[in-house]
């Protein structure tokens, strides 16, 4: 991603044929306006944060950066919790297989009744999602925890919802979670808040930039190994 890492600059030294114009590709959305930058920043804090992801040394960069950019503590923080919740798709995908699988089987879910205060506050915002339903049938109680762990990223107002939408849209489009059906979610309730699809386009090149980690993480170690073996 964007930024002045000596790193990049020894990929530059040995392959600038190929340096060059993936430079320019992974730094184009830093340079053509769509997005600001403090909004590319705090997108590749989430990507780098992620609990699909967990890269420090990425996190460590484009929280500077952000920081740089004008973000707050409290953007940056609502940025990591957006990354810890991302964990929810493995109830996502596990609880509708577990309620089929148990139906063929002839298993039948125990009846849980609860009080679900945060559930129906999502559900009032607007932000609840059906695909929520398999697990809250399973476990209402457990559910109604989370969602008051996740309610706060929609009511504390930190972000607009259209901001909301375009950075869930980074986390679920990532290369490392790539969820589909969070991604047409979030693109579809983006577009209906006025995003464009311009906007849309940048979050997911901004995703794509984030490959760059590849050359952050390797070209030192190549480095260092070949130093080690006597090469140039």
């Amino acid at each position: 991603m964007y930024s002045k890492d000596s790193r990049m600059d020894k990929l530059q030294e040995w392959d600038s044929a190929w340096a060059e114009p993936y430079r320019q590709m992974t730094t184009n959305p830093w340079k053509n306006g769509i997005l600001d930058v403090k909004t590319i920043e705090l997108i590749c804090v989430g990507l780098n944060a992620a609990c699909t992801n967990l890269q420090a040394d990425g996190t460590r960069r484009h929280i500077r950066a952000a920081l740089e950019a004008g973000a707050t503590r409290d953007e940056i923080l609502i940025i990591l919790k957006m990354a810890s919740l991302l964990s929810i798709h493995s109830c996502s995908l596990g609880a509708p297989i577990l309620l089929e699988e148990a139906k063929a089987a002839g298993v039948e879910p125990i009846a849980k009744l609860a009080t679900t205060p945060a559930c129906d506050k999502m559900k009032a915002l607007g932000q609840w999602n059906t695909a929520w339903e398999p697990f809250y049938e399973l476990d209402p109680v457990w559910t109604d925890q989370f969602m008051t762990t996740a309610i706060s990223i929609y009511a504390d107002q930190v972000f607009t919802p259209k901001q909301v939408e375009l950075l869930s849209i980074a986390f679920d489009a990532s290369i490392t979670h790539m969820y589909a059906p969070g991604t047409r979610r979030h693109i579809k309730a983006a577009l209906k808040l006025g995003a464009t699809m311009e906007e849309i386009m940048e979050v997911l090149k901004v995703c794509v930039a984030f490959g760059e980690e590849s050359c952050h993480l390797g070209v030192p170690l190549l480095a260092e190994e070949l130093a080690a073996l006597g090469f140039e």
